[in-house]
């Protein structure tokens, strides 16, 4: 191609010389056409890179409008793909940020919580005897039947008194107490 093109230039250079000095209506338009052919053996090697470039100047102009609109194409396709990208970058933005104020409600609520924790682990866990409670209570906290009820008294407390597990070792009752009968 390059060498086509330069022969064609060196020619038409050779020309215009020639037809420098008289400078005809003729002459010019001979140079015209050259600097024609020119640019479209340029625009035939540019479309098809790599093959000897055409002569038909339909076939490259064909070759050319093609060429233009599958870039075209090609360019709106891009741009609209470029389109949805954004908006999917929006809407990642939007639960990223939505994400990152629950952590910060979790982390809070976390604390709370852990705080509360260090409050009842600090407060004692079991109730006082009901000798213990003034009398202003115990009536209060007894149900019909002499029965214990639970002491509500105590918020965010164990409700019942447990036992000691020693208290609870039934494996000598036979030998410590009397069946009953």
């Amino acid at each position: 191609m390059r060498k086509a093109s330069r022969k064609l230039a060196q020619k038409s250079g050779m020309e215009s010389e020639a037809c420098g000095a008289s400078g005809s209506k003729a002459c010019r338009e001979k140079m015209r056409r050259d600097r024609l052919n020119e640019r479209f053996l340029e625009l035939g090697s540019i479309l098809e890179p790599g093959r000897p470039p055409k002569m038909d100047k339909a076939a490259i102009l064909s070759d050319a409008v093609r060429m233009v609109t599958q870039l075209r194409s090609e360019s709106q396709k891009l741009k609209d793909s470029n389109e949805d990208l954004q908006e999917k970058i929006k809407e990642l933005k939007s639960e990223k940020n939505e994400l990152r104020d629950e952590k910060q409600r979790l982390k809070a609520e976390k604390e709370k919580l852990e705080q509360q924790v260090k409050a009842m682990s600090s407060q004692p866990s079991f109730l006082p005897h009901p000798s213990a409670i003034p009398a202003a209570y115990a009536a209060h906290g007894q149900a019909p039947g002499n029965k214990l009820m639970p002491f509500v008294g105590y918020p965010g407390v164990a409700m019942w008194q447990f036992m000691p597990p020693a208290a609870v070792d039934t494996s000598q009752d036979h030998v410590l107490r009397p069946p009953v009968a």
